[in-house]
């Protein structure tokens, strides 16, 4: 049986014709990859629902969410170094424990990514549908899913469509293209704290932690608390896992995977900081709970309109680079999971530019189903749970090679492996645990499927099953 299979730690090389991804980035464009994925929707749209479910101490489930994701960060730095192959988590462990898990762990990062891309889609419909509405006329019923009243939504439709065309155009034409808007963005975002921070009241983080700090049930039936914020705005913070994706195409992987995931985790962990302490201090978080565009309509209720509108259209200008960096990271786990023969192997052809154009298409195709029919907090929720279980798998595989290879070269090390691979585990543990028990459910559901269709055809089907076949005979 291969499901207990190890493969090389080796990226492929060249013999793996039509199978090999063009190394076009350094490390400047994997910065700009991880601050696009990671300042988005989570930050631009959920921290409305942040705020409804934590209140002032909003702030306090941001800190706790990025001391997490910063734990598997530099786990993530250190084993991107070390195994310099596309597939992120997954060929992690694969390489590490075995084919089964990394089944599990390829199949929730799937699930995480197409969730992921869907949710910002719609984050993204969110700025722009006002004005779509107000500039071309477009029904407000063709822009909402059928649960918001509305027949479809067809911008998340539209711009998920557009950036699979990016991707299918080249890597480094996107990688580009992606780093110009994430200034737009950042921007945009300095604007906003200089505008609401000269109207910050200290009243309006007073009670602080009105909901408590661990997941309970308020009497309207909402799942709230610090944790319960916590563990649906970790959706905000991760995002640099879609750099560890890109290794197979990083010119100098020892070197750039590191600079590009900690240091695109430590400029957000700032820029979120700072936007959400402003956002609370600039007015009650009533005002803006569960709103499509909070920070706009924090703008408004300033009477900065003008502010308001700007920030609209550069979230409608930047938010695709989210979009794109998923995407991005979607196509290349579908890829080196179809390369390795537990998905359909005709997924993993490149094209003359060094894209996987057949794996972007197909993506698509489910990205724009879930976007258009499916309100955004429940596809942040159903992603978190996916990434959860790759971030702690990720700790996990650290742990077990310093234990198995602790003289291995590492290009980067990650200091308290000890204390940041534990943290990272019972962190997205603890955060698993306050996700509301509806996602738990689906969550498992997914896997179920997932683990039926590996034994229905992964098990047989690998590289690693094949090289059994043949050795056997």
């Amino acid at each position: 049986m291969s499901w207990k299979s190890r493969k090389s730690a080796l990226p492929p090389d060249n013999t793996h014709g039509g199978r090999q991804l063009a190394r076009t980035l350094s490390w400047p464009h994997l910065i700009a990859l991880g601050v696009g994925a990671i300042v988005g929707t989570g930050i631009l749209t959920l921290i409305g629902v942040g705020a409804d479910k934590a209140g002032p101490s909003l702030l306090l489930s941001f800190a706790i969410a990025g001391l997490i994701c910063m734990c598997a960060a530099l786990a993530y730095a250190e084993m991107a170094t070390m195994i310099p192959a596309a597939g992120s988590a997954y060929t992690y462990s694969y390489v590490v424990v075995g084919e089964l898990f990394a089944w599990v762990v390829g199949w929730s990062l799937i699930l995480e990514y197409s969730l992921v891309v869907s949710a910002v889609a719609v984050g993204w419909s969110g700025y722009a549908a006002p004005l779509f509405h107000d500039w071309l006329g477009v029904p407000v019923s063709l822009m909402q899913g059928p649960e918001l009243g509305g027949l479809v939504n067809m911008p998340a439709i539209a711009i998920t469509l557009v950036v699979a065309g990016l991707l299918i155009l080249g890597t480094r034409e996107s990688a580009t293209l992606n780093a110009t808007l994430v200034v737009v963005k950042l921007v945009a975002l300095v604007v906003f704290v200089t505008m609401a921070m000269p109207a910050f009241e200290t009243a309006n983080f007073t009670p602080f932690m009105p909901f408590g700090f661990a997941k309970s049930v308020s009497p309207d039936g909402v799942e709230r608390g610090v944790m319960a914020a916590a563990a649906i705005i970790f959706f905000a913070f991760y995002g640099f896992d879609a750099i560890a994706t890109a290794a197979e195409e990083t010119k100098n992987p020892g070197r750039d995977l590191s600079i590009g995931i900690l240091g695109s985790m430590a400029l957000c962990v700032l820029i979120y900081i700072a936007v959400a302490a402003a956002a609370i201090g600039a007015l009650s978080y009533h005002a803006f709970s569960n709103s499509p565009e909070p920070l706009a309509l924090i703008l408004r209720e300033l009477n900065h309109p003008w502010a308001a509108r700007y920030l609209a259209i550069s979230a409608v200008i930047a938010l695709p680079t989210v979009i794109l960096a998923f995407f991005y990271g979607q196509s290349r786990i579908f890829f080196v999971m179809a390369r390795d023969g537990l998905l359909p192997q005709s997924l993993a052809h490149v094209s003359a530019r060094g894209s996987p154009t057949r794996v972007t298409i197909f993506t698509a195709a489910i990205v724009s189903v879930l976007a258009g029919l499916i309100p955004l907090n429940e596809l942040a929720a159903l992603a978190n749970a996916g990434t959860l279980v790759a971030f702690a798998a990720v700790a996990f595989c650290m742990l077990v090679m310093r234990r198995r290879a602790p003289d291995a070269p590492r290009r980067f090390r990650s200091p308290f492996p000890w204390l940041v691979g534990p943290g990272a585990m019972l962190g997205c543990a603890y955060l698993f645990y306050s996700l509301p028990q509806t996602t738990q459910i689906y969550f498992f559901c997914a896997q179920l499927l997932g683990l039926v269709i590996y034994f229905a055809f992964g098990n047989r089907c690998s590289i690693a099953a094949q090289a059994a076949s043949m050795g056997s005979i």
